[in-house]
């Protein structure tokens, strides 16, 4: 079974951020300061994905321009109203 490629990235992005917040809410300093903690997970998720999650977002990004492709290339009901007048 292949997962759709928004899923596997979701997932993929999810984890960037959710794995460096459980490392970082073990250290006593960001259970006091939970929001540092969300903000430094956040950060490091983004380089993450910045770095390591260039081949799915290019897969999600064809899957988007395809179905936009298909959608411009099918006539509207506007269109197929007028070719019958």
């Amino acid at each position: 079974m292949k997962l759709p490629p928004v899923l596997v990235y979701s997932v993929l992005r999810l984890l960037a951020f959710v794995v460096p917040l459980g490392v970082l809410m073990l250290f006593p300093v960001f259970r006091e300061l939970y929001w540092l903690a969300a903000l430094f997970a956040a950060l490091i998720g983004l380089s993450l994905s910045m770095l390591f999650l260039r081949r799915p977002l290019d897969r999600v990004s064809a899957g988007l321009a395809e179905r936009r492709a298909h959608r411009k290339t099918a006539p509207t009901d506007e269109e197929i109203e007028d070719a019958d007048e």
